[in-house]
């Protein structure tokens, strides 16, 4: 008969009870990741047919629908640039970060 392993359950009363390593590996509100980026992506609304696919695909969650058209933040963009490589009308271009 094995016996079941007991897990403790940690509980945070706030932010600022949270080691500083899980608070900066586990919630992207404090680490804005898009300063890493030396490329973004920009839609061309007139060549977009709303499909949602850029928001689908996008690893960092940065594409958001809003009013059926895609808004990149570009706060979290990485640059990666899979947005664009998915794109079945190629409505999204990865164009140089001016800094």
């Amino acid at each position: 008969m094995t016996k079941k392993k007991e897990t403790k359950k940690i509980v945070f009363r706030s932010e600022s009870e949270m080691p500083v390593t899980a608070m900066s590996l586990g919630s992207m509100l404090h680490n804005k990741t898009g300063a890493w980026r030396n490329i973004r992506p920009e839609v061309d609304r007139a060549k977009c047919i709303q499909c949602g696919i850029c928001w689908k695909f996008c690893p960092d969650v940065s594409i958001d629908i809003v009013d059926n058209w895609p808004v990149v933040d570009y706060d979290f963009c990485k640059g990666c640039g899979i947005c664009a490589e998915e794109c079945p009308t190629k409505c999204i271009v990865m164009v140089e970060e001016v800094k």
